[in-house]
């Protein structure tokens, strides 16, 4: 068996997610499924490197996928890109390991969130980024953003329900970069629990107002209770970035 890895895009803006849904064919795995599957000449599991919520996009989604067929990775590369629609697109793809794992052997992520900062809207940006028109203080916001840093229990930061799971995740990175009246929010972390970017970015635009300070974070990691930390932010302005082996 083949063990074919690739290296996919997508905008998600009309999509219920990565992962397949019984009741809909409104998902990315279930789109690359369908066209792989249609290849190959038989049912085919496509392994993401994790899910990626509703409307949420992606420049650097990993996943995997086994088969027998005699096609070369340039054929199976055209293939599917041939009868993908043309918002997801298979940017790389390549013959691996047996043992590669998308999920499994994944050591980190990088997602980048998009805030457009100003108080006219814009109309081209309004798919890829979250319109927030309140001035935003960057200091303030980088202050609460070292606090997050490291290994903490992130239970209050997610929309995860009780869990027997650790909700515990390592953060490595916050960076916020401006570029004119948008602004970039990148994390880098070993993983994320559901939801847990657009909480905390919710979190980190009130801190950034002005409507909390920056002692808000410890707070939520004390209290361990979701009702304490801020909205959760759209999707939209959410990319996945890039997945680290």
């Amino acid at each position: 068996m083949k063990n074919i890895k690739m290296i996919i895009e997508y905008d998600g803006s009309r999509y219920l997610g990565w992962q397949r849904l019984g009741d809909s064919d409104k998902t990315i795995q279930g789109k690359l499924e369908s066209v792989i599957s249609e290849m190959v000449g038989s049912p085919t599991e496509v392994i993401g490197s994790g899910r990626t919520d509703a409307g949420t996009h992606a420049r650097g989604q990993v996943a995997n996928f086994k088969t027998n067929v005699n096609m070369n990775s340039s054929e199976m590369h055209k293939y599917i890109n041939h009868y993908l629609p043309q918002d997801i697109v298979v940017k790389e793809i390549e013959e691996v390991n047996d043992r590669f794992h998308s999920r499994y052997n994944v050591k980190g992520k990088k997602y980048i969130y998009y805030v457009w900062n100003h108080w006219i809207p814009s109309p081209f940006d309004r798919k890829y980024s979250y319109y927030y028109a309140e001035k935003l203080d960057i200091e303030l916001m980088n202050k609460a953003a070292r606090a997050l840093i490291g290994t903490h229990d992130f239970i209050g930061f997610s929309s995860v329900k009780k869990t027997n799971k650790s909700t515990t995740r390592t953060i490595e990175n916050i960076s916020i970069v401006q570029e004119g009246n948008m602004l970039k929010f990148i994390f880098i972390g070993e993983g994320f629990l559901y939801n847990m970017i657009r909480i905390i970015m919710g979190t980190l635009l009130e801190i950034g107002s002005g409507q909390k300070d920056t002692s808000y974070i410890d707070q939520i990691f004390e209290g361990k209770s979701r009702s304490i930390a801020g909205i959760t932010v759209p999707a939209q302005g959410l990319f996945l970035e890039e997945v680290y082996y």
